[in-house]
């Protein structure tokens, strides 16, 4: 069965997705050009880890997880992206994926194929500069993510867990099973039963039949830890053109590599 399919444009505007958004009219519409809107269904594998990445994908009402592991053992997620951001813009054709690329919120995204997209990125050094930006924002999530999953307690993750997929859901209720949960924070489904019990007898959340809805998220957003407010900042930060104050995380990452045009920086692979 094919899990993504073409789909009508009609009542889809491509510039929910807000790295489309901040795009200059003429980048816009020469993105636009070589696009089509898809929809993704959920647990879809984009890429597996390692394999070519033969397109480029802005979700719009979807979100996909970034999952690393080994093939046979544990895996985890280390990130995550959803109308911010854009997938598969840290790796192109030939290169491998980073991760295993997986739905975690069925919807739409606008797709592009790698050859395209590298062609257009290369000619338009605004969508270029916005590009490398936002990758930098998401190798920040992932530092984050790897310290959050080793510092914070299983309350406090899920609490951020369950935000990150509200935003991009853009509703409060949203498909979801203590399997998926399990595995995408890394620990057994009796820890998440335990977990997700103890924020639905706080009143903050409502589990049934594979199906979560936000209650009261400002009680959730009470329990999260403190790498779900910097994440947020700092995607707002980058897609408002501001540079993220965060000298911790400057320790770890390098600048945004300002390229040529043309040249594909080794350090986006």
């Amino acid at each position: 069965m094919r899990h993504t399919q073409q789909v009508k444009t009609d009542g889809v505007d491509p510039r929910t997705n807000r790295l489309l958004a901040r795009l200059e009219p003429e980048d816009f519409d020469a993105l636009m050009q070589e696009a089509k809107v898809v929809f993704l269904n959920f647990c879809k594998r984009l890429y597996r880890q390692g394999a070519p990445v033969n397109a480029v994908y802005f979700p719009l009402s979807s979100m996909v997880s970034i999952i690393v592991g080994a093939d046979r053992g544990p895996r985890i997620e280390i990130a995550t992206i959803g109308k911010e951001g854009v997938v598969g813009a840290m790796e192109f054709a030939g290169e491998g994926a980073i991760g295993l690329k997986l739905v975690q919120l069925p919807g739409s995204a606008v797709r592009i194929d790698a050859s395209a997209f590298q062609e257009l990125e290369a000619s338009r050094p605004r969508l270029r500069n916005l590009i490398d930006h936002y990758v930098h924002a998401l190798m920040r999530q992932i530092v984050s993510c790897a310290a959050c999953n080793q510092l914070h307690n299983m309350e406090e993750r899920c609490a951020r867990w369950l935000l990150l997929t509200h935003d991009s859901a853009s509703q409060d209720t949203f498909p979801l099973t203590q399997d998926f949960l399990s595995a995408m924070l890394g620990v057994r489904r009796a820890t998440v039963s335990v977990t997700t019990g103890m924020l639905k007898k706080a009143g903050l959340i409502r589990y049934v039949h594979g199906k979560m809805t936000i209650i009261d998220r400002a009680g959730l957003e009470s329990r999260v830890c403190d790498c779900y407010k910097s994440g947020i900042m700092a995607y707002n930060l980058i897609l408002s053109d501001v540079s993220v104050p965060d000298p911790v995380l400057d320790l770890l990452l390098p600048a945004p590599v300002q390229r040529a045009p043309g040249v594909i920086s080794s350090a986006r692979h």
